[in-house]
């Protein structure tokens, strides 16, 4: 094939591209998420409502019973903007335990990062500590004495309590729980000393003493907890621990209609009303551009596919 000729069929596809482009959307979307009722339905109701109305199409929210069900179904759907994904970082994360019949990095294009859950360390009011450095410092002094509780083998809380304890060169025990719940009354009762959980579940029970917060997992200062330093500014530098969800489609789908899911998500994730209902259900809006969310897949893959070898950490 000739320049010209090469030249030729660019500027064709191209035209052809920006023309579908124009005409998105000219049907409803679906998009996919997780179970009715959950966080993940909850952030997919509130995006779609926000986006509907610049679309200008109805966007039905569809339902399944898993992350992992929710993003084989957009995996093998057709790359044209009407099925869309909204998932969290357990979906790639535990692709680290599993096989899935779909590949995170290759299957998928992101349309933008939509919130950020950090997690907060907290210890039983009897240990001794008020902040991570003295934390290390007494796990350090005491090795393989303390415990942690995590509300599941491979979930967030575990992974990050063990990239802490290789950072920080500590020995501290895991002990997992069936759900948070049971991890956080083992904490309350002094089975556990130590947990790393979401703040909306640790902070009522801090307002009333029966535990103390000592640091947020994120690299900067959060809203969902407010007053509390992160765990680099309380002693350990380079720590850094979130979930997000975010907003894909599937692989190939055209750039002009990433960019026009983007435009509209971000435009809707800031407006007030929308981050103070995130706010109300302890999330915080990132509203990113599209290729923030896979490069946030790639590093989390990295980041915890370390930690999982290192710790030889295993789910039968």
């Amino acid at each position: 094939m000739n320049r010209r000729l090469a030249s030729v069929l660019a500027m064709t596809l191209l035209g052809s591209a920006i023309v579908y482009a124009q005409d998105y959307p000219s049907k409803p979307i679906r998009i996919v998420t997780t179970a009715a009722g959950g966080g993940g339905d909850f952030t997919t109701r509130q995006l779609a409502q926000g986006i509907t109305g610049a679309l200008g199409q109805t966007i039905v929210v569809d339902n399944r019973a898993s992350g992992f069900l929710s993003a084989e179904v957009v995996a093998k759907s057709p790359a044209d903007g009407y099925t869309l994904l909204v998932t969290g970082s357990a979906v790639w994360i535990s692709t680290l335990f599993r096989a899935v019949p779909y590949d995170i990095n290759k299957d998928f294009a992101g349309i933008t990062i939509i919130e950020v859950t950090p997690s907060v360390f907290a210890v039983h009011p009897s240990v001794p500590v008020k902040n991570i450095k003295e934390l290390i410092a007494l796990a350090k002094s005491r090795p393989g004495a303390l415990s942690y509780g995590s509300n599941s083998i491979g979930g967030r809380g575990h992974l990050g309590m063990e990239m802490f304890k290789a950072m920080a060169g500590v020995n501290i025990l895991h002990v997992p729980y069936k759900g948070s719940a049971a991890a956080n009354i083992a904490l309350l009762s002094g089975e556990t000393q130590i947990t790393l959980d979401d703040p909306g579940l640790l902070i009522p029970h801090a307002k009333i003493g029966k535990m103390r917060l000592l640091a947020v997992s994120t690299s900067t200062p959060t809203a969902l907890a407010p007053g509390l330093p992160t765990v680099t500014e309380s002693g350990l530098p380079g720590y850094e621990l979130e979930g997000i969800t975010g907003f894909f489609a599937p692989a190939k789908t055209p750039a002009a209609i990433i960019n026009r899911l983007n435009l509209e998500s971000v435009r809707a994730l800031n407006t007030p009303e929308v981050k103070q209902r995130f706010l109300n259900a302890s999330i915080e809006v990132v509203a990113s551009a599209p290729e923030k969310l896979m490069d946030r897949v790639r590093s989390d893959l990295n980041k915890f596919g370390k930690v999982v070898k290192d710790a030889n950490i295993r789910i039968e």
